[in-house]
This record gives structure tokens, C-alpha cells and sequence, in this order.
């Protein structure tokens, strides 16, 4: 740990006087690239938005390198999803940046689980003998434009107490963020109307609030437990479950294997759909992501 600092201290050190000449600006780090495309979307000119994740990484398992916790030296606001996602690398980064601002507790943190009704609350002790399972809630709810709603209520909120000036610009631009999304979202639920009440496997447990907004059943998983691999005796299980169920959708995010997934689907002439795991920002904003999971789920027009 002390050498991780020090090699963030030296970072800062040589790059100091070497940030971006829009001075006025705050920095938001988010923990995903969803959150960073909701963050810039209500933020606009006056922010700047980095994710520090890629689109392409399981947020469970980011790489708390050096270069992350340079970025957050200097942050004004950290945006994290919460509900322990990020609990297995976030509070190192936290540590090494050295900015009082953006621990938890501070108002330069923001942890938007606390903004949503969280799914899959266990009702008792959590251990690991439950897989990869989180103590507060599913933490997947950036899959439900409601959800995703209520975040950027709450951040666009947050934007304002840190930046007074700018009160009415975030506030107005969360309005018109919100209004995109119940429009999208009204042309989206029309188009994926069959679905409703469909069974459909998945592969992890990130699929709940997408399921709970468009009323799709999940049956069963590819994963026996959260985050641990499938086992023969468990998929040749969940083939006889597809089977007698007459699933005919197998849903998953593009970072998971898809070798399994196959499998089950040619056992039981399911249709395999992989749906992007996270926006592809800043090329891609929230509307722009969920129209490209329904479009995937709605299949060719």
C-alpha cells in the first residue's frame, strides 16, 4: 500500500500544473461508464466526466492501479454505484488519491444505491459461502431507465450543492434527461410488449431490474451461485429446467463467456441474445445504450 502511494504522490507531483485550462470545471469520476454518461449528460460544459472502469470490464473486478487513483486526486465529486459493487477495489483508490473530498462520508461522494429501491435484499447474514452475493441489494439497477431516473435526479441535485453558479443548468438538464428517458422509455415497453411474461435464463444475477421493468421471468442462471463458474451438474440442470419451461431467450452481458451459453442454447433451441454489459462512453449516452439493448432483445424490425 505505501508503495501505491508513493507512486500516486510522485504521479501528482510530476503532472502538477498539467491539468485541463478549463480550471472552472468540475471533475467527476464515476466508477462506470453508465454513471459517467448520466453525469455528462446533466453536466454538460461545466463538468468533466471520466469513468474508471471501461466498458468492456466486469465492475466487479476493476485493477486499482496507480493511474485510477491519480485520477481521483484531484476529483471533485466520485460517483460510484454502490451496494458493495465496487467494494473489492474502490476503498484503495479512495486511500491513495489522498482527496478528503471524495471519501465516503464527504459531500464529494456520492453513492447512487442510496437513490434507488434496491431488488434482492437478502433477508439474512451474507457469507461467501453465497457467492459474490451483496449484503445491501442487487446493485445492477443501471439495466431500468426508472432506476436510472431517480440516479439522475439525485446526481443532478448533488451537481448543484458543488457547483451553486451552475443550479439552474443541472437542474435543467436533469429535467430534459428524465423527459428523454420517459419518452424512450414509453416506445421501448410498446416494442417489447410480447416479451412480457416470458421465461428467459441468464447468466449472472445483473439481469433482475431489467427483467422487474419489462416483466420478463427469469427461470434460472448459468452461474450456480454469484460470480462462480457453471458446473456440469448445474447446467445439465438448468438445460432440464429451459426444457420443461419452454424457454425459448437466453440473455447475457458481452463480458461473460459465451461457451455455456451456447451449449444450453442448442440444447433447448433458445435464442441466444447478448446485450452490452455497459455504455460505450463518451461515444454512446444512456438513451443511445438501452436503445441497443432492446433493439437486441426486439430482434431484426
Amino acid at each position: 500500500m505505501m508503495r501505491f502511494v508513493l507512486l500516486v504522490l510522485l504521479s501528482c507531483a510530476l503532472l502538477l500544473g498539467a491539468r485541463d485550462t478549463r480550471a472552472a470545471a468540475l471533475s467527476v469520476v464515476t466508477t462506470t461508464p453508465d454513471l459517467a454518461a448520466v453525469a455528462s449528460a446533466i453536466g454538460g460544459d461545466r463538468v468533466q466526466v471520466r469513468s474508471l472502469s471501461a466498458p468492456s470490464e466486469d465492475p466487479h473486478w476493476v485493477d486499482p492501479k496507480p493511474s485510477l487513483a491519480l485520477a481521483l486526486s484531484n476529483a471533485d465529486l466520485l460517483v460510484a454505484i454502490g451496494a458493495e459493487l465496487e467494494a473489492g477495489w474502490l476503498p484503495t483508490l479512495q486511500v491513495g488519491s489522498r482527496n478528503a473530498k471524495i471519501q465516503k462520508g464527504s459531500r464529494g461522494y456520492l453513492e447512487c444505491a442510496e437513490l434507488v429501491a434496491l431488488l434482492e435484499v437478502p433477508p439474512g447474514k451474507v457469507d461467501r459461502s453465497q457467492g459474490d452475493l451483496h449484503a445491501s441489494g442487487n446493485p445492477h439497477y443501471m439495466l431500468d431507465p426508472r432506476a436510472i431516473e431517480r440516479v439522475a435526479v439525485g446526481l443532478g441535485k448533488r451537481l448543484a450543492e458543488l457547483d451553486p453558479s451552475g443550479r439552474a443548468v443541472y437542474l435543467e438538464r436533469t429535467k430534459q434527461l428524465v423527459a428523454r428517458l420517459r419518452a424512450a422509455r414509453a416506445r421501448w415497453e410498446e416494442r417489447l410488449a410480447p416479451l412480457r411474461g416470458q421465461p428467459v435464463i441468464t447468466y449472472h444475477r445483473s439481469l433482475v431490474y431489467l427483467a422487474d421493468w419489462l416483466g420478463l421471468v427469469i427461470v434460472d442462471r448459468l452461474e450456480p451461485k454469484p460470480g462462480v463458474a457453471p458446473s456440469p451438474s448445474h447446467v445439465a440442470a438448468v438445460i432440464r429446467r429451459a426444457q420443461e419451461r419452454k424457454v425459448r431467450l437466453l440473455v447475457q452481458e458481452r463480458h461473460h463467456p459465451t461457451n455455456t451459453a451456447e451449449l444450453v442454447a442448442k440444447k433447448t433451441g433458445a435464442k441466444l441474445v447478448r446485450i452490452p454489459s455497459a455504455v460505450r462512453f463518451p461515444s454512446q449516452d444512456i438513451v443511445a445504450f438501452l436503445d441497443e439493448i432492446v433493439n437486441a432483445l426486439a430482434g431484426p424490425r
